[in-house]
């Protein structure tokens, strides 16, 4: 199984997969042959697999499973598997209004977690690009942040909210660190930092609903449409490589939706 491991480990390094995703894929072949270790390598193995994958996680994760052990079916193998996708449930994220994240912005006492929350917002950033962004990454003459390698081995910039500025400025002048946000013990903050620090916040600010990084996210692209700003332009800033991805955030808006006039109140 090692050797198997290893194959496909090399061959996701040729590929220059990001170290993330090489460990995302390690983790679910590992999985999957430890589960077929004395059934054998095919398909109809793999199909027991997904299907006792089912029932304990959602129809997402099954399907990005699937993705992962083709590849490895395909590339380490030299087997050709088709398997179908299991339909995915159509829910939205419940995203946060300006009045939510004026409290969860409100309520964190703290500096470093209070400008984290900020980004996370006000550019939408994701978790992993807040934990890599470094001091010259920011531009404060051109008023710009360089996002650099993010998802899909792709550097963009986006735009410093005016409000923040002088604030972002201030607070890279308390310590002498390289990174923008470094951890007390030295290095970068993880991932897991970052949620416990939303997730405290939310807590303070007596959100109801289940608040997350990735939901800032959701809620600045969400908010920038309702604002009427260019499905395009919301794509560059997100770094999303097809507009595709970036339009589930016309469904996920309610704003069309609530100046809809039902015609009972024209009786």
């Amino acid at each position: 199984m090692q050797g198997l491991l290893n194959k496909l480990e090399k061959e996701l390094k040729l590929r220059n997969f990001s170290k993330r995703t090489i460990q995302s894929y390690l983790y679910e072949t590992k999985n999957f042959l430890e589960f077929a270790r004395s059934k054998g390598l095919n398909e109809s193995v793999l199909k027991d697999y997904l299907l006792k994958e089912l029932e304990n996680k959602n129809p997402s994760t099954v399907s990005h499973s699937i993705s992962i052990i083709q590849f490895f079916f395909d590339k380490i193998l030299n087997q050709k598997i088709k398997i179908a996708h299991p339909k995915r449930n159509k829910t939205l994220p419940n995203i946060l209004t300006t009045k939510e994240i004026r409290k969860l912005i409100n309520s964190t006492s703290n500096i470093k977690h209070r400008l984290i929350i900020k980004l996370l917002y006000g550019c939408g950033l994701r978790v992993s690009e807040i934990v890599n962004l470094k001091k010259k990454d920011i531009g404060f003459e051109e008023n710009l942040i360089k996002i650099r390698l993010a998802k899909g081995k792709k550097d963009r910039f986006v735009k410093i909210p005016e409000s923040i500025s002088t604030e972002l400025k201030n607070y890279c002048g308390l310590n002498n660190s390289e990174i923008l946000f470094p951890s007390n013990h030295g290095g970068r903050l993880t991932i897991k930092s970052i949620q416990k620090i939303v997730q405290n916040s939310a807590k303070k600010a007596k959100i109801k609903k289940r608040v997350y990084p990735h939901l800032l996210r959701h809620s600045f692209a969400t908010h920038l449409l309702e604002q009427g700003t260019d499905i395009r332009i919301i794509q560059k800033l997100l770094g999303h490589s097809d507009v595709k991805t970036t339009q589930i955030y016309t469904q996920i808006s309610q704003a069309s939706i609530k100046n809809i006039k039902s015609p009972l109140d024209n009786i």
